[in-house]
This record gives C-alpha cells, structure tokens and sequence, in this order.
C-alpha cells in the first residue's frame, strides 16, 4: 500500500456538472483557487464539453483564466473529444484527463460516439502533457448491468497503448463493493499508475477508495462536500467528499499533503455559495 497518495479534486468538474445552479467562471476559478490553497497536489478545474450538453460547464476559458496558479498544483482539463482536445491545447493546462466508458451504451450517451472511437480519438491526441484516462461505469452501468472485469481490463490496455500515462477506474454510479475493486485493481497489470474515482451512491464510495489503495491505487479523485453526479448516468448521485477522504487516509497513516482544516473551510464555503 503506498504511503502517500494524490488526491484530485474533481469539485470544480464533476462536483458542479449536475447542479441545478450555474455558477459563473468568476465563481468556480474562485473555488479552484480555493482548493489549490489546501494543498491539493491535482484539481479537475474545467471541462472542455459543449455548453448546450453541460451547461455547467460553460465558459471553461475563463475559468482557466481567472485561475491563480499555484507552484506544485497541476491543473487539468477534462476532454471527451478533438474538438476539446483543441480547447484544453489553447488553455495551457497542466494534464489533460480523458474519458471514455467501459460499455457501448454509456459511452454514446456520453460521449455521443463508440469506445472503440474514442479510443482512436486518444490515440489522434499529440500533447507533451501528462494524460490521464479516466474509464466510466468500470463497475456497472446504468444501461447494461454488471460489467466484465475482462473487458475493464482490455480497454484499460488499449488506453495505454493509445497514451494513457495513467489510467483511473471510475465507479461512475457507484455501484462497487470493495471485493470488486480489489480485484480489478489486483488483476491490472497496465505498467501505469492506476487511480480510483468512486461516488457514494450506496455508502460503499470510502470503503472502495481504501480497497483500491490496498490494491494499489496511487491516485484518488474526490469531491470537496462530496457533490456531483453525471448527467448522463440515471440515479448518480455525488461523489466522495474530499474531506472525508483525507480524514480517512491521514487516519489510516496515508500522507496526502493536504490541510484538512482548511479543505472542510472551502467545504463551508461551497455550502453558503450554493445556497445548501
């Protein structure tokens, strides 16, 4: 089990895609610059998807360029396709995150395409930035059922092949238990770093996060006040809660590097911006 892990902070990302209130990119650069003052080493700060599918996420440029960077802080960009392969270049981000799902359904709903185009989609991408991909629904999906471990695991390769230097399986409905995480996380041999993103639809989301390091994650996505959700997945609900996780790992004698104090502050903060 690694003794220090990477938490990536998908608040401003997946936390904000599924609320019902629009946040300006004033407002949500404000949060990334937030976050990034907790010490968090990675944060998700946009996502380049077309605003009439994502309104949430409209106006990803700005964002960026409110952003106050900060010097050990890596920000990144979500991508599901060239068109924001094209965005996240022009943004000067510091990793692209891509994402494809683990089943034919998913991924058309999602990314309006096959997984096998979205695979060539990746292998197109040409960037001297870290990638990492993120593999939806590695756990079960909303419109097929339970998933094959095999096939997670296949894809997972393909990805590599096509450029992953990282590959993050993603319990998008949260649907997991830590018997399953354990050993899809043991069974991978990728030769990358692998991650975990998990949401806490059934209470299982921190058990499977600590299964999955057990198993060897060295990377965790997680969400400040636990928010988020996908528009596209009937019945997700949000995702762990950063703070939770860090309380969890500084806990069990895992390092993260981040303030806890300070991250359940921005916590706080999110909570009077939404009105919660």
């Amino acid at each position: 089990m690694a003794g220090r892990i990477t938490i990536c902070d998908v608040g401003p990302r997946d936390g904000l895609q599924n609320e019902e209130t629009v946040l300006e990119p004033s407002v949500r650069a404000e949060l990334v610059n937030r976050l990034a003052a907790t010490g968090l080493p990675r944060i998700e700060s946009v996502s380049f998807v077309h605003p009439d599918r994502v309104p949430q996420m409209a106006g990803a440029e700005e964002v960026v360029t409110a952003i106050e960077r900060r010097e050990g802080v890596a920000y990144a960009g979500l991508v599901l396709n060239e068109k924001g392969y094209e965005r996240f270049t022009a943004s000067g981000l510091d990793r692209l995150h891509f994402t494809l799902g683990a089943t034919e359904s998913f991924n058309e709903r999602n990314a309006g395409m096959s997984v096998s185009q979205s695979v060539s989609t990746l292998e197109r991408i040409e960037t001297d930035k870290p990638v990492s991909v993120s593999i939806s629904v590695s756990f079960g999906c909303p419109f097929e059922g339970a998933v094959d471990p095999a096939q997670v695991l296949d894809l997972g390769e393909r990805c590599v092949q096509a450029g992953a230097g990282e590959v993050v399986f993603a319990d998008t409905i949260g649907v997991g238990v830590p018997r399953q995480v354990s050993t899809l996380f043991e069974r991978a041999a990728l030769q990358v770093p692998l991650g975990g993103h998990f949401h806490n639809t059934r209470n299982t989301g921190f058990a499977n996060a600590y299964a999955a390091v057990e198993a060897g994650a060295v990377v965790l996505d997680a969400s400040v006040g636990g928010l988020g959700g996908c528009p596209f997945a009937p019945r997700a609900t949000g995702n762990i809660a950063t703070e939770d996780l860090v309380y969890l790992l500084h806990g069990e004698g895992v390092e993260t590097g981040v303030d806890l104090d300070a991250l359940i502050a921005v916590s706080e903060w999110l909570e009077d911006v939404l009105d919660r």
